[in-house]
C-alpha cells in the first residue's frame, strides 16, 4: 500500500514523467457515475479499478473533508500516473496495488469493513490501448503480452503459442463471441509452426487472413473479437469480477452504493445477473410452489434501465459507444 505522499519513494514512480494527456485523461460515464453514487463528505469510497486516478480524483473532491478513498489496480505504471494525479490530497487518498477480487482483503488492510461507495469501471484505459508495449491492441506493433499486472501471469504470446486449437477455438468463441473461432483457432496453430507468435501484428495478419474478406464486420477490425478475448483470458477478468461483485457488495455499508461500467457484452451480463439476484428475495424456480431457498435481497437496483454515454461525450470520446453503467444500493436490513 501506498499513500500518494509515498510517491517520491515509490521505486515504479516517475514524477514529471507522464504527459499532460495522461495526466488529464478523463474517464467514461464520470458524470453519471458521481451522480447516482451521490458520494458526501466524511464517506469512504473505494475505486476498485483506479487506473489513472480520474474517478478516485472526482471521489476525493466529494468526500473530503472527512472522508476517504482508497483506489485500487493490477497495473502499476497506471498506479504512477494515479500517484501524480492525487497527490494533492494527501494520506486521504490511498491507493493499492492488487486486483479488486481481492477487495475485503485490501479494504480490511487500510483498517475498513465497510464503505459508502464502491466503483469497478471495467475493460482495459486509454493509456493501456495506447501504449504498443503493452501488446493490448493491434493498432502498433508490440509485444503480444495483454497483462495488466506486469510483473505476473502468463502472456497472450504464451497462450497461442500453447494452447490446442480446439482450446483455442474454445478461448475465442466464449470470451470473444468470434463467428470464425475454429478458422482462425486453425491458422494461429498453422502460422505458429514456422515461427512462434509473439507480436501483435503477426497476429493481426493471421486473423486478416483467416477471416473472409466478405465477413469482416463494418464497424469494428477483424482482429477486435481474438483480441479481446485473448485479453479476457490472459487476466481472468470473467471469474475476477464475479468475485469482485460480490465482494463489492458484502463490503457495502447499509445505504452505500456500487457503480459498475461494463463495456461488453459479457462484462455486462455478469453485472446484470449478479445486481438482479441479490436484489430477489427469493430465487427458487418459477415453476416450485414455494420458496425454501432462504435468499434475501441484499441490494436494491437504482438503474432499471442501463445508462448509456450522451452525444456530447461520444462525439469527444468515440470509445465510450460501448459503456454501461449500472447502479445498485445496499439495503439497510437483509433479514
Amino acid at each position: 500500500m501506498l499513500t500518494v505522499a509515498d510517491m517520491s519513494a515509490h521505486p515504479h514512480a516517475t514524477p514529471g514523467g507522464e504527459s499532460p494527456e495522461a495526466l488529464d485523461h478523463r474517464p467514461v460515464l464520470l458524470h453519471q457515475l458521481i451522480e447516482s453514487l451521490q458520494p458526501s463528505p466524511g464517506q469512504v469510497a473505494v475505486d476498485g479499478t483506479a487506473g489513472a486516478g480520474g474517478v478516485s480524483a472526482a471521489l476525493a473532491e466529494r468526500v473530503l473533508p472527512g472522508g476517504r478513498v482508497i483506489g485500487v489496480d493490477r497495473d502499476r505504471s497506471a498506479l504512477d500516473v494515479a500517484h501524480q494525479r492525487l497527490a494533492q490530497y494527501g494520506e486521504s487518498v490511498r491507493l493499492v496495488h492488487g486486483n479488486f477480487a481481492d477487495l475485503e482483503r485490501i479494504v480490511a488492510s487500510q483498517g475498513v469493513s465497510q464503505v459508502d461507495i464502491v466503483v469497478l469501471d471495467l475493460g482495459i484505459s486509454s493509456l493501456q490501448l495506447d501504449d504498443p508495449g503493452r501488446g493490448f491492441s493491434f493498432r502498433n506493433d508490440g509485444p503480444l503480452d495483454m497483462r495488466m499486472d506486469s510483473e505476473t501471469g502468463a502472456t497472450a504470446a504464451d497462450l497461442v503459442n500453447s494452447e490446442t486449437a480446439d482450446e483455442l477455438a474454445l478461448l475465442l468463441r466464449d470470451y470473444g463471441e468470434e463467428r470464425f473461432a475454429r478458422g482462425i483457432a486453425a491458422a494461429i496453430v498453422r502460422e505458429r509452426g514456422s515461427a512462434p507468435i509473439t507480436s501483435t501484428a503477426r497476429l493481426r495478419g493471421i486473423v486478416e487472413d483467416a477471416v473472409p474478406r466478405r465477413f469482416w464486420p463494418k464497424r469494428i477490425h477483424p482482429a477486435t473479437r481474438t483480441f479481446q478475448a485473448l485479453r479476457i483470458a490472459v487476466n481472468n477478468e470473467l471469474d475476477d469480477l464475479e468475485q469482485g461483485l460480490q465482494a463489492a457488495i458484502r463490503i457495502l455499508r447499509p445505504g452505500g452504493r456500487l457503480g459498475v461500467i461494463s463495456f461488453h457484452s459479457l462484462e455486462d451480463t455478469i453485472v446484470k445477473n449478479t445486481l438482479h439476484v441479490a436484489a430477489q428475495n427469493c430465487v427458487c424456480p418459477p415453476q416450485q410452489p414455494y420458496c425454501t431457498c432462504a435468499h434475501r435481497a441484499t441490494l436494491f437496483v437504482l438503474t432499471r434501465k442501463v445508462i448509456r454515454p450522451e452525444a456530447a461525450e461520444l462525439a469527444v470520446n468515440p470509445r465510450a459507444r460501448s459503456a454501461r453503467l449500472r447502479v445498485a444500493e445496499k439495503l439497510d436490513s437483509v433479514a
